[in-house]
């Protein structure tokens, strides 16, 4: 793995210099065990610790198959994916992998008892399977987690509708969160040169599905002018749906939860911020049962900052928390966008505030081929910014989940996997140095 690095960081090795390395037999990654997916049960969600189920173990290196890449990850991220991995929720991953596995006789590599999870990466590409023409062995690479098969017609018109779609690294095995991760050639895209490796991995995932939920026509076809609420406005999804909102003429509402958060929100350019909990905002007076008086509060709230306006999108992906409320404060005619349930899978609203004032709800799911490529597109030219907040080595990713899992974060989360410390990668300085403060926005924020 040495000479592999050494390669990388050299800047200068060709591809034929790539393809001559030798390959190890096996490689460290972060994994969880098919015989430990029963070992929080019957406790509560927020008492599962990350820590206790993700290890650091050495694995093979997977057979590479047609249409298929292997790439040497320098950076990845922890999204909550990991997360929902980490605790077995809502189901433990293995029946992911076991499905998969059933699909051919090469998708079976992926059902084994340990399951390398991870669906964001910055790298280089290692070696290509047959078929694969666009990329090449030196490769610098970032890598989108939509995986398809692509065989059924349902998925020409929008990848995201093939029968077959699954999100490498959760659905998939041989993820992100490792030294070596094993791709479909068609989820690369071109690393951004004026980005760190964990500069550059940390967009991928979140980035490419909040284009989707507002941008895409696939979503809310946000516009210039649009009032648009955005649930944890500072997070790794949020954080990215703000900077859209600004860039493309709308104006975000951010809703946030610390005084901090705030204060990031206002570096990025928004100006109208909820701190639901300095405001006390309690959307349920008690499991079983929401309070409007809470939802007409919080429409008030957001018509005194927008001058009358009520808003036109709800970017939504807290769930049952907010669901209600999402609901309730859209503008007749306007559209609550959802693509998570962080909060709980189960939503509840009163449906007279959906039908009668004709809103609509749209299911949006990480982003097609185009999208990926669009969003990843915007970041390479300086118009979105990674939010990358703090940086795990490897051996702590539990620690990096935990974060996650208990909202001990800002924005996004990397963790290096092969990068020797941070900062290495950038090829382009002139442009680095046009967008620095943009880029390290989430690195000189306080700790929450």
């Amino acid at each position: 793995m040495k000479e592999i690095v050494d390669a990388i960081t050299s800047g200068q090795a060709s591809a034929g210099a790539f393809s001559a390395l030798k390959l190890p037999e096996s490689y460290r990654a972060v994994v969880l065990y098919k015989d430990e997916a029963d070992m929080f049960e019957g406790m509560a969600s927020a008492d599962k610790d990350p820590r206790k189920s993700l290890h650091l173990d050495e694995v093979p290196v997977p057979e590479l198959g047609p249409g298929e890449a292997l790439v040497a990850v320098m950076a990845s991220s922890v999204n909550y994916n990991s997360v929902w991995s980490s605790i077995f929720e809502p189901l433990p991953t293995f029946g992911f992998l076991e499905r998969y596995g059933r699909v051919s006789e090469l998708t079976k590599r992926h059902d084994l008892p340990y399951h390398v999870i991870g669906s964001d990466l910055a790298g280089v590409v290692l070696r290509t399977g047959p078929g694969v023409n666009a990329w090449k062995p030196g490769d610098e690479v970032v890598a989108h987690c939509l995986s398809v098969e692509l065989e059924s017609s349902d998925g020409h018109n929008d990848t995201m509708l093939d029968p077959e779609q699954r999100i490498w690294g959760f659905e998939t095995n041989f993820g992100g969160l490792a030294e070596i991760a094993l791709v479909k050639s068609n989820q690369l895209m071109p690393k951004p040169g004026h980005l760190s490796w964990e500069e550059a991995a940390a967009p991928g995932l979140v980035n490419s599905t909040a284009y989707r939920q507002l941008v895409s026509r696939n979503g809310a076809q946000m516009k210039q002018g649009d009032n648009v609420l955005i649930w944890g406005a500072s997070g790794g999804l949020g954080s990215y749906a703000t900077q859209f909102a600004l860039a493309g003429g709308a104006t975000p509402i951010c809703v946030v939860s610390s005084p901090q958060k705030a204060e990031i929100c206002r570096k990025m350019g928004a100006e109208l911020i909820i701190d639901r909990s300095a405001e006390g905002y309690r959307f349920w007076k008690d499991e079983n049962t929401q309070d409007p008086r809470e939802w007409k509060r919080f429409g008030k709230r957001i018509r005194e900052l927008t001058g009358g306006e009520d808003v036109d999108i709800v970017f939504e992906h807290p769930g049952r928390e907010t669901f209600g409320a999402s609901v309730y404060v859209t503008r007749k005619g306007g559209t609550i966008v959802t693509c998570a349930s962080t909060s709980g899978y189960n939503h509840e609203y009163d449906n007279r505030y959906l039908w009668m004032s004709l809103k609509r709800i749209i299911g949006s799911h990480f982003a097609n081929y185009r999208e990926a490529w669009e969003a990843n597109r915007l970041i390479a030219k300086g118009k979105i910014h990674p939010t990358l907040s703090k940086v795990y080595a490897l051996e702590e990713t539990g620690q990096a989940a935990y974060d996650v899992h208990h909202n001990l974060h800002q924005g996004k989360v990397g963790v290096r996997c092969l990068a020797p410390r941070e900062g290495l990668g950038v090829r382009d300085e002139e442009m680095r140095a046009q967008h620095i403060d943009a880029i390290n926005r989430f690195r000189q924020s306080e700790p929450i």
